[in-house]
């Protein structure tokens, strides 16, 4: 019999695949769309100007979130089990809640980026490395 699938995984899967696909929204529509989930006008004002930067780093992040999501997804029993799953989502699910609780720290380091910005993506990344968590409790036996 095949065991019931891990929804906390599909959802956590789902939420890093929409947030992949957000960030490639943002390199197609450009700066109104960096401006408006908050990456600051510097990030905008490049990628209106059409600077490297931009594109090359939110490509960067998409690939990373749409790889979490792979993960998320063998995790569930979705796909074909990944390398190294369960040390994997350990990683994820650390540096969700990592970024989702330690905003504080990392601001300095975006002075561009607005305290809405901060407040809401930290709420967002946080609720996902909860998912994720939840998930990996559930699978851990299995993974």
């Amino acid at each position: 019999m095949q065991s019931p699938r891990n929804t906390f995984l599909i959802a956590g899967a789902s939420l890093s695949a929409v947030a992949a696909f957000i960030h490639i929204g943002c390199i197609i529509f450009g700066g109104s769309w960096y401006r408006f989930f908050g990456a600051g006008e510097g990030i905008a004002r490049m990628a209106e100007a059409g600077h490297w930067y931009p594109p090359v780093i939110t490509s960067a992040l998409a690939a990373l979130l749409f790889t979490w999501s792979a993960y998320a997804l063998s995790g569930a029993g979705v796909i074909r089990r990944l390398p190294r799953l369960k040390f994997g989502l350990c990683v994820i699910t650390a540096i969700y809640i990592a970024r989702g609780l330690g905003f504080y720290a990392i601001m300095p380091l975006f002075p561009d980026n607005s305290i809405t910005f901060w407040l809401v993506s930290s709420a967002i990344c946080l609720s996902f490395g909860l998912v994720h968590f939840a998930g990996l409790r559930q699978a851990w036996s299995r993974i």
